[in-house]
């Protein structure tokens, strides 16, 4: 990219989350992300610079290790004209979410990152007289804490997104609860995995996404987004899964593309196309780790017919979930018995303010970084180390937790070699595809005293208003029953 040569009209808004925004080439598959910060705080050019540095070094150093270099695409940092930054901060700004503008784009330091646009990435030389589909989703936690410190008992038999569910929407971040469940997706079992993809669909959230030439045409902003139309999605996909045209519209096409699509999506998603290693981290949630999330719609509807949850067929190792999976379970203490420990580190840094820059706690993210967290005990020995290794490992944890799956899916003949590319069979046509990982920026260690205080919220919230409804339904069903008598007879 010349940065010399840069014209604001070649890019378009492409999306941005709370500490981000992202511009799209029009035509080459490149972005560039840049920095926001609130209108009030204002950061030195070199601070930036290093800000930018530490995602590309942790991306490239940790999470490439843990997640398979197929998966990890780093970046580079970039340093453009301050002219384009501005004129291009006007061009967009009328495009960006209402929610979202209470932060601003750096245009000061003219420091961002230059990444390929994973919604229109060729890993391969798909066919060029093809378009490319590509699904983002944002799958989320997929285990329920399976560690003693946690307190509310509730946490280990609801999962952390179906609780946080009931909050968003009282809070009005949403207008209804979702159907998705994480560990239905996390399960391996085909049935709950395309149950989950199917609630995602029908309320996105801002867990799913999809561009049909890194175009956005399926998704959902903000609570005053209007509601999915699976019509209107199924006419942009309709040409992928049945290229023949040999579908008609109407309701049973709409539910033929919709089904299409969540079965391509759960093949690649069970698919191992990273051809490295599986991963240093050998997790288990043990026997104390439910399976199961109690309020998965799913789980319950079949608990009310009688039956149980098919557990889990469990992922093959070498899938990006599974991979996922790992990571999200370096969080092995839970918040709850972290933030003692994070305490802990907080009492030293007072005591030895010079030790922050050695305890790498704002990097540098590099090998030495990595091995430690290699390291698995929970047995506290009393240390800042121990403190400081788990305390790392939950921000890296934290990171997997919100990370974002891009799977890019782009049809191919039927009789074209499949030798150097991964294929996806549909059943009326084969994709080349790619997956990918993106929002992958390590989790600020200065956040770890909010995500405790929110924990106990979500919980508190959930414990005082659902599950007291839940049992309040049980308690007028058992008085309902208490005025029955049992007549036996003689025989």
């Amino acid at each position: 990219m010349d940065e010399g040569k840069m014209d604001e009209n070649e890019w378009g808004y492409h999306g941005e989350g709370n500490k981000s925004l992202v511009v799209a080439h029009a035509q080459r598959c490149v972005v560039l992300r840049f920095l926001k910060f609130p209108p009030n705080r204002k950061k030195t050019s070199e601070e930036i610079f290093q800000h930018l540095q530490n995602i590309v070094d942790f991306g490239k150093n940790v999470m490439k290790e843990f997640l398979g270099e197929n998966y990890v695409h780093c970046g580079e940092v970039v340093q453009l004209p301050l002219e384009f930054v501005k004129q291009l901060c006007l061009k967009i700004q009328s495009e960006r979410p209402e929610s979202r503008c209470d932060k601003d784009l750096d245009t000061l330091s003219g420091y961002a990152m230059c990444l390929p646009n994973l919604t229109r990435l060729q890993t391969y030389r798909f066919a060029e007289h093809w378009p490319i589909l590509c699904v983002e989703i944002k799958p989320k936690c997929g285990f329920i804490p399976f560690s003693s410190d946690v307190t509310h008992e509730m946490k280990h038999k609801v999962c952390r997104y179906c609780m946080h569910q009931h909050l968003k929407v009282a809070t009005g971040k949403w207008k209804q609860i979702s159907k998705y469940c994480p560990l239905d997706l996390y399960s391996g079992n085909k049935q709950r995995m395309h149950f989950a993809l199917k609630s995602l669909l029908q309320e996105a959230q801002n867990n799913l996404k999809i561009f049909k030439n890194g175009e956005l045409i399926y998704g959902c902003k903000d609570a005053r987004s209007p509601v999915a139309d699976w019509s209107e999605l199924a006419h942009h996909l309709k040409p992928f899964f049945f290229p023949s045209n040999g579908l008609a519209s109407g309701p049973h096409c709409t539910r033929a593309v919709i089904r299409e699509l969540v079965h391509v999506i759960t093949r690649v998603l069970l698919s191992s196309s990273d051809k490295g290693r599986v991963g240093a981290l050998r997790l288990r949630p043990g026997p104390r780790g439910p399976r199961v999330c109690e309020a998965s719609p799913f789980s319950r509807s079949l608990h009310c017919q009688g039956k149980n949850t098919p557990e889990r067929s469990g992922l093959p190792k070498g899938c990006l979930l599974y991979k996922t999976l790992q990571v999200q379970m370096l969080d092995l203490l839970d918040i709850e018995g972290l933030y003692p420990l994070y305490n802990r580190v907080e009492r030293y840094l007072e005591e030895f303010p010079e030790e922050r820059k050695t305890l790498q706690i704002d990097g540098p993210y590099d090998e030495a970084f990595y091995q430690k967290l290699l390291d698995l005990s929970t047995e506290d020995d009393g240390t800042v180390a121990f403190a400081l290794t788990k305390v790392q490992q939950y921000r890296v944890a934290m990171t997997a937790k919100d990370c974002s799956i891009m799977i890019a899916l782009s049809p191919c003949l039927q009789d074209a070699s499949s030798d150097q590319r991964p294929v996806v069979p549909s059943s009326r046509s084969r994709f080349a595809f790619s997956v990918s990982v993106l929002d992958l920026d390590l989790k600020p260690y200065e956040s770890i005293p909010h995500q405790y205080k929110l924990d106990s919220k979500i919980v508190n919230y959930y414990s005082k208003t659902v599950h007291a409804k839940d049992n309040a339904v049980m308690s007028t069903r058992f008085k309902e029953s208490e005025d029955c008598t049992l007549v036996l007879h003689k025989v």
